[in-house]
């Protein structure tokens, strides 16, 4: 047992059974490439998970590895644990204190062998440490339980009130006026401003917010997250931090300090246990100072996988059929912010092969795709949509994908693409499959080059997901179904618990209808048939609208009547 201490940890992986020889001899070619610890390439290959490498890395260290599943990080209380190692000092380092007897203090820590960490710690608290072993997410998720994050932030809104009128200008309208741009910078690197910015972003993202919404008014300021596609209110800070506040977010996002009168955009990166967060910054001028959003994209988050956004079996098995075909187009359409991008990301994932070359024109480049050639548009030299997609003809391409259609001119190319032997990929706004064919029409399409050309179209929606941990399951009566064909016997609604925030969801998922142009459409779309014409013949071919994909959710007990209802308008 003591010589298995010292196996190394691929060879212990195997004696356990979790790792093959050939796997093993990849990871450690592919570490050799590209470097890193030998753990952290087979989580990437997607050999193995992060908790079967630290528990394997604990049997070979001989330290105890402790996971949140099972409640042993629940550090124990009145011990004065939170006194003995600071937020401050537990959320750097990574470590959280569990239990102390006498002169000994067990630790959570993610790197056991730290040696100048667990010497500090000895220093710090007085006290021989015995490490465990954990999860850096799992370590993560503890200490924001034990100290309470949200407390930490709701002291520093607190605390912005108390900012004495020395620091800030009482007269937040007269200030705007006569401050000068070295102090409106020395104002925004103040640490108190610079803490609360930093708090409100770390909130934001631990919240699991798409976006932060700063707006001011008269006398205060309002604080807004955006989560699950909602909106919720969040205790602002105080007004006169409004322009200190709105610098700090321009020096971050490289924006001119001093132009208060004109839209800007920018963006900036942040770090968060080591995963980058992209945050893209819009700013226009409001009657009462500038009004800023925060949109965070954080990548590892995203699911670039078909089987995993939430598509019926049978639509996937459409859009399958029509992305792998050897030319036309496919649209996505759906109000901004309802998964387009994502879908179509998902989509190149899935069809990328280095025997394709794929080119693509979007605006902004959301997500960066190995072995995909992506271009941002930039108006203002002239690289438009249909710039660049001119240029795209002559750089031999199999799949174009197009971040929208806005204009006639880049419809055309779209069009002439998919006629001359390219699959083309893009998206319009529209409420659903069969209004793309009105919109290509009245863009100034004629309908003798829709039908050759367009072969699917996939309207899309994110409806909210009921919380897992708290759903309550309930039987619906006569009057709540009325006009409603719902199969099941039992549905679901929110209740709230510590999981969701007390909201009752949690996450989303995408209803959609796949409309694929067959004989009987393209006849319609020859003859200018209306949309209800064609949106009839469409669902009696087979197409499985949005209300009904909405309603399979709600059989599932994916999501609530409710919501099913509001998203969809609660008809067909």
């Amino acid at each position: 047992m003591a010589r298995e201490k010292y196996l190394r940890l691929g060879e212990l992986l195997i004696k356990e059974g979790l790792l093959k020889e050939e796997d093993l001899n990849k990871a450690i070619a592919l570490q050799k490439q590209e470097g890193g610890r030998l753990g952290e390439v087979l989580v990437k290959m997607g050999v193995l998970r992060e908790d079967q490498i630290v528990a394997a890395l604990g049997k070979q260290l001989g330290i105890p590895y402790f996971s949140l599943g099972t409640g042993m990080l629940k550090p124990a209380i009145d011990q004065g644990l939170d006194k003995l190692v600071s937020n401050e000092f537990a959320m750097k380092n990574m470590v959280l204190p569990l239990s102390r007897t006498l002169r000994s203090l067990t630790v959570a820590m993610i790197d056991p062998l730290d040696l100048i960490l667990i010497d500090s710690l000895k220093k710090l608290t007085g006290c021989e440490i015995n490490p465990v072993i954990v999860i850096r997410s799992d370590i993560n998720k503890a200490i924001e339980e034990f100290y309470g994050k949200s407390g930490i932030f709701k002291e520093a809104v607190e605390a912005s009130y108390d900012i004495t009128a020395a620091a800030v200008i009482e007269d937040v309208e007269a200030a705007e006026e006569e401050l000068s741009l070295d102090k409106l910078i020395a104002r925004a690197e103040e640490a108190p401003v610079v803490r609360l910015v930093d708090l409100i972003i770390h909130q934001a993202i631990s919240e699991r917010s798409s976006d932060i919404h700063i707006e001011p008014f008269k006398e205060k300021i309002s604080l807004r997250y955006r989560i699950d596609g909602r909106l919720y209110e969040i205790p602002p800070p105080a007004r006169h931090l409004h322009l200190a506040i709105i610098s700090r977010v321009k020096i971050l996002s490289k924006l001119d300090i001093a132009e208060k009168r004109l839209p800007q955009d920018g963006s900036f990166v942040v770090k968060i246990e080591n995963r980058p967060i992209d945050i893209r910054v819009s700013l226009i001028p409001t009657i009462y100072g500038e009004k800023v959003v925060l949109r965070l994209l954080d990548r590892t988050q995203v699911v670039l996988d078909l089987n995993l956004l939430g598509f019926d079996p049978g639509q996937n098995a459409l859009i399958r059929k029509a992305i792998h075909s050897p030319y036309g187009l496919l649209f996505l359409t759906g109000p901004t912010g309802c998964g387009k991008t994502t879908t179509l990301y998902a989509i190149l994932s899935e069809i990328r092969s280095p025997t394709t070359n794929i080119v693509t024109i979007e605006d902004p480049v959301e997500y960066k795709l190995d072995g995909i050639n992506q271009v941002q548009i930039k108006p203002e030299i002239g690289l438009t949509f249909a710039s660049a997609l001119r240029s795209f003809l002559r750089q031999d391409p199999d799949i174009m994908l197009v971040g929208e259609v806005r204009d006639l001119e880049t419809a055309q190319i779209c069009i002439r693409s998919a006629l001359t032997g390219h699959l083309v990929l893009s998206t319009l706004h529209t409420n659903d499959a069969p209004s793309a064919v009105s919109r290509l029409i009245d863009i100034g399409i004629e309908p003798y080059l829709i039908t050759p050309s367009l072969i699917c179209v996939v309207a899309q929606r994110l409806l909210r997901k009921l919380c897992m941990h708290c759903k309550e399951a309930y039987e619906p009566t006569a009057e709540q179904l009325k006009g409603i064909n719902i199969k099941a016997d039992l549905l679901y609604k929110p209740k709230g618990c510590a999981k969701c925030n007390q909201i009752g969801f949690r996450g989303r998922a995408c209803i959609a209808e796949v409309m694929v142009l067959n004989n009987q459409l393209r006849e319609l779309i020859n003859v200018k048939a209306s949309f209800q014409q064609i949106r009839e013949v469409a669902m009696a071919t087979g197409m499985q609208t949005l209300y009904e994909s909405a309603l399979k959710k709600v059989e599932e007990g994916t999501t609530s009547l409710e919501e099913a209802l509001a998203i969809t308008l609660g008809n067909e």
